[in-house]
């Protein structure tokens, strides 16, 4: 058994792989900008609008480098010859596809990145034009402002364009605007130095085309990169030692919520406990109860019993949960009819007394949970009487049992010691999936009750389009599915002692 367990936990290792791979692309396609979701709100009222820009690319670039958005995603890519190794620094996603389609059509790449600089220091000329405090009239101070909001635009389009026709025709528009605008004298001095190595970058750039580079395929590879630093933390690989902003996944690190500004890591151990809790005490419940009425109904085939059970199962099954849900909370915590439970929240308003034990804190929240317990169980206690049933009955037909029975053994013994076993390898298969669902919480359950399990983070998360919360979870179901899967097979063993695993 030891040496097959082993052996699992082996496989597990391409198939966590595998889970991290697909979490990690679903977290850097998620829409949205994390640098943007995370830094707004943040910055200060300073008192000029170019003071407050200025400080705010500086913070969302410490942001950005904080989350290692400043690195390569992946250890390699597929490209070509003409691409540089340095193009993921470019994090604005349009200015690197404009610059991806001027690799495409001209193939070189030194001069791209002239031109790509030399339009940053066109761009840097911005926060210094203003408008001409000799002008009086408000018509002429309007058309001046219009003038240089014209030209601000036009200087960050040209971050966007890769057709050679719009380029040229942006040039000439910003010198024209440059030379015949009523503003500062010295505009067109300001524009002039920086215009005029734009336009000699834009020359250079149609002149030495090397397309053919674009056509011979080339890997480049990184050793730090973003999936790396997302796995693994920023620190030392083995131990994390000297990780500064994350220790990676495997150390429990899933980053910062995009809606709370707190740890992923730090919301679920709030959240699971109570998710696990409900989780494990319903199950318990259900096999508690299941696994007896499925075998009595089985072993009384077509009896008062069993259509009885059957009946009130199926209409049990029926019901969907957040009908029964509500209904159990207009009936029993509702002070028009009876006020026996309380309607929302997992303990006391005002919280645990202090010095409490953990078995008076249990009594003080048992009334809470009455309720979501039999939402958490009935479903599944459904479910699990007639796939007991269905197992039992396959069970008593086999020859072992007729043999059982011919020798004169109790209807006790034959069932219970010789077909119970047997009978319990599909409950088992059923067992294993509470891992994840432990994981996932009960979403329906958790937002009626007010119960701050998995489900009503989930819930949040999505509505607040919390995508690190999401991936997080996603990749900690994922995990637990594959616990569940060995839990499964270590007790397939001990339900039937014919499963042996010693030769695989």
């Amino acid at each position: 058994m030891l040496k097959y367990i082993v052996k699992r936990v082996a496989i597990f290792i391409p198939t966590l792989f595998a889970i991290s791979l697909l979490a990690f692309a679903i977290s850097i396609n998620s829409p949205g900008d994390p640098v943007e979701i995370l830094y707004a709100g943040n910055s200060g009222n300073g008192e000029g609008q170019t003071s407050q820009s200025q400080s705010a690319q500086l913070g969302k670039k410490k942001l950005r480098q904080q989350l290692g958005l400043d690195l390569p995603v992946f250890y390699f890519t597929l490209t070509n010859f003409a691409s540089p190794d340095t193009l993921y620094r470019i994090y604005n996603p349009q200015t690197k596809e404009s610059l991806n389609r001027l690799i495409d059509a001209y193939g070189n790449w030194e001069t791209i990145s002239v031109w790509y600089h030399s339009l940053e220091e066109l761009k840097e000329t911005i926060p210094l034009l203003g408008i001409d405090t000799g002008l009086t009239t408000a018509a002429e101070k309007e058309n001046a402002a219009n003038k240089l909001d014209e030209i601000r635009q036009e200087i960050n389009s040209l971050f966007l364009c890769y057709e050679d026709v719009v380029i040229s025709s942006k040039l000439t528009k910003l010198q024209k605007l440059a030379e015949n605008n009523s503003n500062r004298n010295n505009l067109s001095v300001l524009l002039a130095p920086p215009l005029a190595k734009s336009k000699a970058a834009f020359a250079a750039m149609e002149n030495n085309s090397s397309k053919w580079k674009t056509w011979i395929p080339a890997i480049k590879v990184y050793g730090n990169n973003q999936y790396h630093r997302w796995l693994f933390g920023d620190g030392n690989p083995l131990t994390g030692k000297g990780s500064k902003n994350t220790k990676g996944i495997i150390r429990g690190d899933f980053g910062i919520s995009y809606s709370t500004k707190l740890p992923v890591s730090e919301i679920i151990s709030h959240a699971l406990p109570w998710s696990v809790f409900l989780t494990l005490i319903s199950v318990f419940l259900a096999y508690l109860i299941s696994i007896p009425v499925g075998i009595k109904s089985a072993a009384n085939r077509g009896g008062i019993f069993d259509r009885s059970s059957s009946l009130i199962l199926f209409m049990l099954y029926s019901l969907p949960v957040f009908f029964l849900a509500t209904l159990l909370m207009m009936t029993f915590a509702n002070p028009a009819v009876f006020n026996i439970f309380p309607a929302n929240g997992v303990k006391p308003v005002a919280g645990y007394p202090d010095g409490i034990s953990l078995w008076e804190k249990f009594k003080l929240s048992l009334p809470y949970l009455i309720l979501p317990l039999i939402c958490y169980t009935y479903s599944s206690l459904a479910f699990l009487s007639r796939t007991m049933r269905v197992a039992m009955l396959e069970v008593i037909g086999q020859d072992y049992i007729r043999t059982a029975k011919a020798k004169g053994l109790s209807n006790y013994l034959v069932i219970y010691k010789h077909g119970l076993r047997n009978a319990l390898l599909p409950l088992i298969t059923v067992f294993s999936n509470i891992f994840p669902i432990a994981v996932g919480g009960a979403v329906i359950i958790e937002v009626i009750f007010g119960i701050p399990g998995m489900g009503q983070e989930i819930y949040q998360a999505i509505g607040n389009k919390d995508y690190t919360m999401v991936v997080a979870v996603f990749t900690l179901s994922g995990f637990m599915t594959l616990i569940g899967y060995l839990v499964a097979d270590i007790l397939y063993a001990i339900a039937d002692p014919r499963i042996s695993y010693s030769k695989t």
